[in-house]
């Protein structure tokens, strides 16, 4: 691999010139660049990104942490972090945890020794450890979907106990009585929060809140496969909530398997939105928003964290709204009410 020396050797002048050039530090003529930019192209050169980093102090770099890169939903998120951040000069290191603790903590050990400049972290939830890791960084970091308990930073998130809220009262306002939901794993914020938001629907229509009706998953069509052919097995209800949309996803395909038809027998609605819940069938009713601008919002205010340090911790809870679709309908024949 050819380095800088070898270029300033093949242009006929020092490697001192050739890194002025190759940096834009300092103004040269126009021939001696035409000259190193001909050993350049003729050499293949290719600048150490690493030198260049220690000069500036920066390297234009943005770690970024998610749980699961299978889940769509942080597939989607990456893209529109990663999309914002190429519009203004940056590029993206992804590091999936396969929600595991123990290596999201390592992949945050080997983004800070990269010098990135800014980190963006989904965190795959109920992980003390690295909330006490995150606590100390001193660099410019945006927390998103999920928050730490004890970390000051810069927050962007759906509402979710709202969402879950509009969702149960979406069914509700069907006419639906019975409903249960299945929720993520009871240690994440997320899962507690949409908990909450189904809970609050149902008390405010004067619905008692049975147990047996919330089931926990994880944030997969597995999980909410499982969970459905618990509630499909006897006296299924008459709605469903899912915690996320893979749920949902997982829900319709046990319901299919059962012959349990939706809308008409079954009303499934879902949450966050992904692009996916738009093609299967029937079309998932969901509640979410568009989850590239989530990115992209998490990368502007990382963004503007690096650029000015001093700026107060921002918070932005967005506000979700219900996609209806095909997966909801209103209840049809007899129900008995629970109260």
């Amino acid at each position: 691999m050819a380095t800088i020396k070898d270029v300033a050797a093949l242009a006929g002048i020092s490697y001192t010139t050739v890194s002025h050039v190759v940096n834009k530090t300092r103004p040269v003529s126009q021939e001696v660049r035409l000259k190193v930019e001909a050993a350049i192209k003729s050499l293949d050169y290719v600048p150490s990104a690493v030198a260049r980093s220690l000069k500036a102090k920066t390297t234009a770099t943005i770690g970024l942490l998610v749980p699961n890169s299978l889940n769509p939903y942080f597939a989607e998120l990456a893209r529109g972090i990663e999309d914002y951040c190429e519009r203004n000069g940056y590029c993206v290191i992804l590091c999936n945890s396969d929600d595991n603790p123990e290596k999201q903590r390592s992949y945050l050990r080997v983004l800070l020794e990269k010098r990135i400049d800014g980190l963006i972290v989904a965190s795959a939830g109920g992980d003390i450890g690295l909330a006490q890791g995150l606590a100390g960084v001193k660099t410019p970091m945006v927390i998103v979907d999920r928050g730490l308990e004890g970390v000051d930073a810069d927050l962007v998130r759906i509402d979710h106990e709202y969402g879950a809220y509009l969702a149960t009262r979406h069914l509700l306002e069907l006419g639906h009585r019975d409903i249960a939901t299945i929720g993520g794993p009871s240690s994440t914020s997320v899962a507690q929060m949409r908990q909450a938001g189904f809970c609050r629907a149902l008390k405010e229509a004067g619905i008692k809140v049975r147990p047996e009706r919330m089931l926990e998953s994880d944030f997969t069509s597995t999980g909410g496969y499982n969970a459905a052919a618990i509630l499909l097995e006897s006296r299924p209800p008459s709605a469903i909530f899912a915690g996320n949309d893979m749920i949902g996803i997982g829900v319709l395909r046990a319901a299919a398997e059962r012959n349990v038809r939706v809308p008409s027998e079954l009303s499934v609605i879902g949450f966050d939105d992904i692009q996916m819940s738009r093609y299967v069938y029937p079309a998932l009713t969901t509640v979410g928003q568009s989850i590239l601008q989530l990115g992209e919002m998490a990368a502007e205010v990382l963004l503007r964290r690096i650029a000015t340090p001093s700026l107060v911790t921002d918070q932005r809870i967005v506000t979700p709204s219900i996609v209806l679709r095909e997966s909801t309908a209103p209840l049809s024949g007899v129900f008995t009410e629970y109260r």
